[in-house]
């Protein structure tokens, strides 16, 4: 049977919204493999590789490497693949161009601090949501960690938690042990805004680490490139309170990016000897 120009129209349709599905699983929960989002989707394995090629070749997918010191499984590695920032554009919903007037014109009429202030108070907001339902998780960070990824899903951040090993050997055995969690946040709806104002991304930071209890590390942010948020949560216990001296996450000054302890001992020993 001679297939009809409507028959082809249809086809090209339905191509569209399978591509749509698998960018929408990949935004989701990426980096992923073909073979996940095939069993994931109920697609063949092939048909899964036809739309990734198509979009990788439209530059809205592309593979990923893992960071370096990453666990790797043995055998030939599978590829994962993320949204570019041209498929995280096409995905996005929020109205960039506006957001980022309104800080320009912000910034300029009452000065960097207000957009700072703005910041912490959009993370405030956040964080008081969030909070219920973090601390119905209890009081290990880890869990409070698996929570707020869930509530950050909500919201639209694509968000899960991913354990961190490190692999050795003791008594000519091969061992494993946990080292911490990666918060990781597979889409940001003001990632076009975060790039502009670094304000917002350094707030959250602090909203996160006030709302597990723990200091954490902000590793990546799609805000600066990287195809996924990356925040480290270490293996630590979670602090009787979560912030005696500034209980509400608000600094007193503009927020800054996390310091570690051994920057924290550096600069104690520094005011010492001066």
């Amino acid at each position: 049977m001679e297939m009809t120009e409507t028959d082809s129209e249809a086809g090209r349709m339905e191509d569209r919204g399978t591509r749509d599905r698998v960018s929408r699983e990949i935004l989701h929960h990426g980096p992923i493999t073909a073979s996940d989002l095939a069993a994931t989707l109920g697609l063949t394995p092939a048909a899964v590789r036809r739309h990734l090629d198509t979009l990788t070749d439209q530059g809205l997918v592309c593979t990923w490497d893992p960071p370096e010191g990453t666990p790797r499984r043995r055998g030939r590695p599978a590829r994962l693949f993320v949204l570019t920032d041209a498929g995280h554009s096409v995905m996005s919903t929020a109205y960039d161009d506006l957001a980022v007037q309104l800080l320009e014109f912000l910034a300029e009429t009452a000065g960097p601090d207000a957009v700072r202030e703005f910041a912490v108070v959009r993370a405030e907001r956040l964080a008081q949501r969030y909070r219920p339902a973090v601390d119905a998780a209890g009081g290990d960070p880890h869990r409070r960690a698996g929570a707020l990824a869930q509530a950050l899903s909500t919201d639209g951040y694509a968000a899960s938690v991913r354990s961190l090993e490190e692999r050795g050997r003791a008594h000519e055995e091969q061992t494993t042990r946990q080292t911490g969690k990666q918060l990781c946040q597979g889409h940001c709806p003001v990632q076009q805004v975060a790039a502009q104002f670094p304000q917002l991304c350094e707030a959250e930071t602090h909203a996160f680490s006030n709302l597990l209890g723990v200091h954490v590390q902000r590793l990546a942010t799609l805000a600066h490139g990287e195809h996924v948020c990356t925040t480290h949560i270490p293996l630590s216990a979670v602090s009787a309170t979560l912030d005696t001296r500034n209980p509400t996450g608000r600094p007193e000054s503009a927020p800054g990016p996390d310091v570690t302890s051994q920057e924290e001992k550096a600069a104690d020993e520094h005011r010492v000897a001066s």
